[in-house]
């Protein structure tokens, strides 16, 4: 078994179950079937969920990629750790930056990106070596 990819996508998966509760929750305190009801508040919860949504499964599959293709375990931990502390980082810093400028959206961003490239890059580099 995959066990530090399963140790990252679990933590991963609450997060986006924690950001998926609060878009419920307004949407029932607000009587908002679909959609964000036009509030500006509310759009900013839904798209803090959609962003993890968007970029958590391929940065999960890249890290199953890479530890399936044997890269050491400091490194798997190093990225998925960098990529959830990213993902929280982009959720504090989208909500509390209410849409606009926050350094917690900025460097959330940044990182996810880093990590995704960087795992990418030794995956495809593992596959060439490897074929």
């Amino acid at each position: 078994m995959a066990n530090i990819t399963a140790l990252y996508t679990g933590l991963c998966a609450l997060l986006i179950i924690y950001l998926a509760f609060r878009v419920v929750e307004f949407r029932r305190t607000k009587k908002v079937g679909i959609g964000t009801g036009d509030d500006r508040f509310n759009e900013i919860r839904v798209r803090v969920h959609a962003n993890a949504i968007e970029y958590t499964p391929i940065a999960l599959l890249l890290l199953l990629a890479a530890e399936l293709g044997g890269l050491p375990a400091l490194w798997l931990h190093l990225f998925g750790a960098l990529f959830f502390i990213s993902r929280v980082f982009h959720a504090y810093g989208l909500t509390k930056g209410k849409g606009g400028l926050h350094f917690g959206r900025f460097w959330g961003t940044l990182i996810s990106w880093v990590v995704i490239v960087v795992l990418a890059v030794i995956n495809v580099v593992n596959a060439v070596i490897n074929l």
